[in-house]
């Protein structure tokens, strides 16, 4: 079985988990910091999920009579300038996090794909249009560009959403149109083409599915680095709300008491670093599971 795994992956840079089935399953639980970081995005994942169900207190409950209390039995990890349940905060901040973040992967992964496919299938004029586009948008600092778009827009779940997603695409595209421009010059497309087969279902049908285990260790790297934007930018206070519990906002507001009362900074703050290491850590090994020939370094 290993050999023909083996002999399988050689054929391609990337293979679908589902082209080798149990292997893929074998190959996962064979390494311990897959099994970490699985588990804890699973964590992640139920909390976010159970927030509201699980939070002790109502995270936007002022209560200035318990403002900077130190970490106790009541609350288990303090309170802020306000007296909010910084546990609360933080969970619901999971919720908010996890909730942004997977519309900006989503949304960034449908444009890119998209782009990068039509420009490396079509080539010629689309293919130069395109790839300029790209260029564009990958030349701009991504924090410097979302905070001038939501510097127009306003803060705002949606707004914040469609910044990131316009900072974001353009790396799916390019890598998608990398993809493309040396999946098109194999022998069954060529194949499906001599047949007759129209361009949508050759896009479909073989060129989007040869692509999917690379979007998807992609998207997986990513989505710690949009965490981090979204963090990054209501640090910077352009982001979420004030009435909305998140992360980076905690961070901003915490870092008046540093000296006083520094858990309200590392507390949020630990809970970024956890959710980037576990997204990055995810996204590391399943890109060495399915691309044997990676020997390290950037390869989007």
């Amino acid at each position: 079985m290993d050999n023909a795994f083996a002999d399988r992956l050689r054929k391609k840079s990337f293979l679908l988990p589902e082209a080798y089935g149990n292997e893929f399953a074998k190959r996962v639980f064979q390494r311990k910091d897959m099994l970490f970081a699985l588990t804890a995005l699973l964590l992640f994942a139920g909390l976010a999920l159970f927030a509201p169900l699980i939070s002790p207190y109502d995270p936007n409950t002022i209560d200035l009579k318990s403002k900077n209390l130190s970490p106790s039995e009541e609350h288990l990890l303090g309170t802020d300038y306000l007296g909010r349940d910084l546990l609360s905060r933080i969970l619901i901040g999971a919720r908010t996090s996890l909730s942004i973040a997977s519309g900006v992967v989503l949304i960034s992964l449908f444009i890119g794909t998209a782009a990068g496919c039509a420009a490396g299938y079509y080539g010629g004029l689309v293919d130069e249009s395109i790839s300029r586009v790209i260029d564009i948008f990958l030349s701009f600092p991504g924090v410097i560009f979302a905070l001038t778009i939501m510097g127009v827009l306003g803060s705002g779940v949606f707004n914040l959403m469609l910044a990131l997603s316009i900072v974001h695409w353009a790396k799916y595209a390019r890598m998608m149109r990398g993809q493309v421009l040396s999946i098109k010059k194999q022998e069954f497309i060529l194949s499906a083409v001599t047949g007759g087969a129209g361009d949508f279902y050759i896009i479909r049908k073989h060129i989007v599915p040869n692509t999917i285990a690379t979007l998807l260790v992609l998207a997986t790297i990513d989505f710690g680095h949009v965490i981090l934007s979204i963090a990054t930018l209501s640090f910077l206070g352009v982001g979420m709300p004030a009435d909305v519990p998140e992360w980076g906002a905690m961070l901003s507001a915490g870092k008046e008491f540093m000296r006083t009362a520094p858990y309200q900074t590392i507390f949020p703050g630990l809970a970024i670093t956890f959710v980037v290491v576990v997204f990055s850590i995810l996204g590391d090994g399943m890109r060495d599971i399915l691309d044997p020939n990676h020997e390290g370094g950037e390869v989007y």
